[in-house]
């Protein structure tokens, strides 16, 4: 339980910090004998505060439950 609240706590203070997280998707391949040109489109996945928030507070929470 306390790795899952540490868990938390970092994935909440990751999503109020930055808001987000930005992935590489593959998109189009050429391939030119030994050479392989590859593109790629980025896409952001948005975390609302909210999220950060709620995640934050339940890991703290789980601590604390845990010392007990």
């Amino acid at each position: 339980m306390k790795l899952l609240a540490i868990c938390l706590i970092v994935f909440g203070v990751f999503a109020l910090i930055y808001h987000g997280f930005t992935i590489a998707i593959p998109k189009d391949t050429i391939d030119l004998g030994i050479f392989t040109i590859t593109t790629r489109e980025n896409r952001t996945i948005p975390l609302p505060p909210m999220v950060g928030g709620v995640s934050l507070v339940i890991g703290i929470l789980l601590v604390l439950v845990g010392r007990r």
